[in-house]
C-alpha cells in the first residue's frame, strides 16, 4: 500500500519509492529512493516528522514529508 511520508502512523516501516521535493536535500540526509525507513513521531499541529533510516533519526518538515511516497510493509 502507497503512502506519503506524512500520513504514515507510529511504527509504520517501508520502502520510499518516489520523492517529489528537491532530491539533494533529502539525499544529504539519507533519505533516497529504495531506502527503509521507520515512523518515529509526527508531532500534531503542522510539526516535524521523524523518521528512522539506517540506525539515525531524521526530522523533516510536514510539507516536505508530504513530497515522499512510501510502499508499507
Amino acid at each position: 500500500m502507497l503512502k506519503t511520508l506524512s500520513t504514515l502512523e507510529f511504527g509504520e516501516t517501508g520502502r520510499v519509492t518516489e520523492i517529489r521535493a528537491s532530491r539533494h536535500e533529502l539525499n544529504c540526509m539519507g533519505l533516497r529512493t529504495g531506502k527503509k525507513l521507520k515512523m518515529i513521531t509526527r508531532q500534531p499541529i503542522k510539526g516535524p516528522v521523524v523518521v528512522l533510516i539506517d540506525e539515525v533519526e531524521i526530522a523533516m518538515g510536514l510539507d516536505l514529508a508530504a513530497q515522499v511516497t512510501v510502499n508499507i510493509e
